[in-house]
């Protein structure tokens, strides 16, 4: 079950070229179990016909501010009433002035003053209009009424020119749109996440590492930002893009991911090791790549630092030490193992993933099923879950050791 699951959409799409653009969202918002209701304007019907939209969506489309049937439902106070979120995609400077100057002049607009939900706005023009002063006041006003605006993003426009005013990736839209639904329950909150693997080399083209792909790091830093943290994210080399919002830092050693998450720690509250760090290194890496024949047998190694092991020791020390939270891998007795290392590294809570069972769980998977353990006993099952889903689920149990 997507987060998304049962919410009511309501997708309003106006007169830009980028309206074609939004046909595929309405597809990935239906994919994550939305019920998504579209609004278009006079204008938006000349560049994709209602037609289209009603058939992905799956719903009837309106354009005009009167119901040919049904005149006594009022759509734009009902459908301002039955949904929970009001999405409109692209957003034309004509539209962004409309909501600006609080006009009713179609639809549309009637429906964004009926509104008492949360409003996300995706502009969409060319440059040089989305750069006037009078559209960035439009703007500024809009965000003063509590609308979000979600900033367009830079490249070639259908016009030829090149800039700011590109309709933005529909992944910074999803991570609004979550955001929109989230509790608050880390705003304020300072967060330090580490994620992916570590590279440790043996010479210039080979190195020791693991399978970690870093998802559920990422999903940790991107929920968090959802729920309103400031995120740093130490990351070591994966094929990921950093969350919308989220700080990124990249690193492929242990040593070099120990360095950034010391310098980073007098500024965090929270601190989350999801990392799959190396546990050892080659003693002697060699500076050329070693020929076929010329390599031994054996390849001596030295042990990386234990960077949760030496937080819990500073944790120890210190009376306003950030909250710790550690994960365990762990292919058996991962119960007994991971209570071991909630004592012997001090932390608050753990999360502790049992990787000998399916190919549902563990590295590389996009689910994840783990156990919780907190300093205080509580021990919580999280079922087979989205690792999405499972991040969500840590940071509830954050919150409670926080307001406990």
């Amino acid at each position: 079950m997507s987060l998304l699951t049962d919410k009511k959409i309501l997708l309003g799409i106006t007169g830009s070229i980028a309206a074609y653009k939004v046909a595929d969202w309405v597809r990935a918002l239906r994919r994550e179990g939305c019920q998504v209701t579209v609004v278009m304007t006079e204008a938006a019907c000349r560049f994709i016909t209602p037609l289209t939209m009603a058939a992905l969506s799956g719903n009837p489309v309106h354009t005009g501010m009167f119901a040919a049937e049904a005149p006594e439902t009022i759509p734009h106070i009902n459908l301002a009433r039955e949904h929970d979120l009001l999405l409109i995609a692209p957003a034309s400077a004509q539209t962004i002035a409309r909501l600006a100057h609080g006009l009713a002049d179609n639809l549309l607009a009637t429906v964004a003053l009926a509104s008492s939900g949360p409003i996300l706005v995706c502009p969409a023009m060319n440059s040089v209009m989305f750069q006037h002063p009078a559209t960035q006041t439009n703007l500024a006003t809009i965000r003063s009424f509590g609308y979000q605006v979600i900033e367009p993003d830079c490249g070639k426009m259908a016009c030829g020119e090149e800039g700011p005013g590109r309709l933005t990736e529909w992944e910074n839209v999803r991570q609004a749109i979550l955001t929109a639904f989230a509790p608050q329950d880390l705003a304020g909150e300072q967060v330090l996440i580490t994620a992916g693997p570590t590279r440790e080399s043996f010479d210039p083209v080979r190195f020791l590492s693991n399978p970690s792909t870093g998802k559920m790091g990422y999903a940790l830093a991107a929920t968090a930002r959802q729920r309103g943290a400031t995120v740093t994210l130490i990351s070591g080399p994966t094929g990921l893009a950093a969350p919308p919002g989220v700080r990124r830092i990249q690193v492929t050693t242990a040593a070099e991911m120990q360095a950034q998450v010391m310098d980073c720690l007098a500024a965090t509250t929270i601190v989350v090791k999801a990392a799959a760090v190396s546990d050892y290194r080659p003693a002697e890496p060699q500076p050329h790549k070693v020929k076929k024949g010329e390599a031994a047998l054996s390849l001596p190694l030295v042990a990386n630092p234990d960077i949760l092991k030496e937080l819990g020791e500073r944790k120890r020390d210190s009376a306003n030490f950030p909250l710790l939270i550690g994960f365990a891998a762990e292919s058996r007795d991962h119960l007994q193992e991971g209570a071991r290392k909630l004592k012997e590294k001090n932390l608050d809570l753990i999360v502790v993933n049992d990787i000998g069972g399916t190919e549902e769980t563990g590295f590389g998977a996009d689910t994840n099923r783990v156990t919780l353990l907190d300093r205080n006993g509580v021990q919580e099952d999280v079922p087979l879950l989205s690792k999405e889903e499972t991040a969500h689920r840590i940071w509830d149990a954050v919150a409670r050791l926080i307001d406990g």
